[in-house]
């Protein structure tokens, strides 16, 4: 049978490497994971007590957009985190970010417009856009700019621009006047801007900043996998402009129906779980300080400044020119996976490697043990 082109996309790597690590696992081997961007905690507490409160009612579709309490819920955390007052109307809630990722793009693109977004970066930006028809620009982004673009470096002729703050695998962050240059220059060529917001909450000394802080003319996508460790649950929101609201609607009836109902009423109790979902950072920031310690001295010191997120992003290319093979490497001989940066750059990321700080500090703390006595061995 036929299949289309636009469906050959490229594996989401860090998903082969988290399979690699499961097969070890299952021969009897401790593996320890620093490959996947999961917290290592459950669901918070609330959010777990809030849903079995309302098993014994039919959990059935909800609105397209979401459940009314839930949106006004996330609105009145952007009043908490960013100071913005935001119309619930405008808010979104998806079925995870990936489900905010397709709305938007299917809102703001046609079948051939091209989009630029900054390498290093998240991959499943390039492959969804491919499998929807759309042409990723990779803007190879500087060192000395801490993996993030800059005004100057979008390209002419693309459509649409794609910007992450805190930044996978970076975990470098945008300020507010990177903000404003961004969107300044992006309102000056008449380009769409999709900010992706996802790892905030987890930050480490300055606070994170909402490209809604400096325009209104942007969609913003957030979820509670990573802050609120809802990975398993997806959901998600975005933010979109008033007059995008119902363009957004009609398109999310017809893809999705709803968000799953549950885990929006999971969702909802997260909203309260600040006090837990502060002590998850408290572990991660702690991970983070050993990490930045130890790995410089085992070699690994080249390492884009990690402000938040919970990712350290190494340029390995004076110890390897192929970081698949050094990551299985690492797998096979130390039992730690960690993720080969082909994943997040397609030009560079053969010698880069991103690791994981989002499990325990006993986990992490191990990790160091045996990744030193790897790189001693070497």
């Amino acid at each position: 049978m036929r299949q289309s082109e636009r469906g050959q996309v490229d594996p989401f790597i860090v998903m082969d490497v988290m399979e690699q690590a499961r097969r070890a696992e299952a021969a009897g081997r401790s593996i320890i994971h620093m490959e996947v961007g999961q917290p290592s905690t459950g669901a918070p507490q609330a959010a777990r007590t809030g849903l079995q409160s309302r098993l014994g009612e039919p959990l059935g579709y909800t609105v397209a957009l979401g459940l009314p309490e839930l949106r006004a819920g996330i609105a009145a955390l952007y009043r908490r985190w960013y100071n913005v007052d935001l119309n619930p109307d405008r808010v979104v809630v998806t079925c995870g970010s990936s489900g905010a990722f397709m709305l938007a793009f299917s809102a703001l693109f046609d079948a051939g417009d091209k989009v630029a977004l900054g390498e290093p970066g998240y991959p499943s930006y390039r492959q969804i856009m491919r499998a929807m028809s759309l042409e990723p620009v990779g803007i190879q982004t500087a060192p000395e700019n801490r993996y993030q673009p800059r005004a100057d470096e979008i390209p002419a002729g693309v459509q649409g621009l794609m910007l992450a703050s805190p930044g996978n695998p970076s975990g470098t962050m945008l300020g507010l006047e990177d903000y404003r240059a961004l969107l300044s220059r992006a309102g000056e060529l008449g380009i769409s801007v999709i900010s992706d917001e996802i790892y905030h909450g987890l930050s480490y000394g300055g606070r994170c900043h909402t490209a809604l802080e400096v325009s209104e003319d942007v969609y913003v996508i957030n979820s509670f996998s990573k802050y609120f460790s809802m990975t398993g649950w997806r959901i998600g929101w975005m933010i979109v402009p008033e007059d995008h609201i119902r363009t957004v609607e009609r398109i999310a009836q017809n893809m999705f129906i709803c968000p799953p109902h549950a885990s929006q009423v999971a969702a909802l109790g997260a909203l309260d779980a600040t006090a837990e979902c502060d002590a998850n950072l408290a572990v991660y920031a702690e991970n983070r300080r050993l990490l930045l310690e130890a790995l410089p001295k085992m070699g690994f010191d080249r390492i884009a400044p990690p402000d938040g997120a919970f990712y350290i992003y190494a340029d390995i290319s004076d110890l390897t020119d192929d970081s698949l093979a050094f990551a299985a490497e690492i797998l096979e001989k130390a039992g730690v996976a960690v993720t080969p940066g082909l994943d997040f750059d397609p030009v560079r990321g053969a010698t880069t490697l991103r690791f994981s700080y989002a499990r325990s500090t006993a986990d992490i703390t191990e990790a160091i043990t045996r990744l030193s006595r790897f790189m001693d061995a070497r």
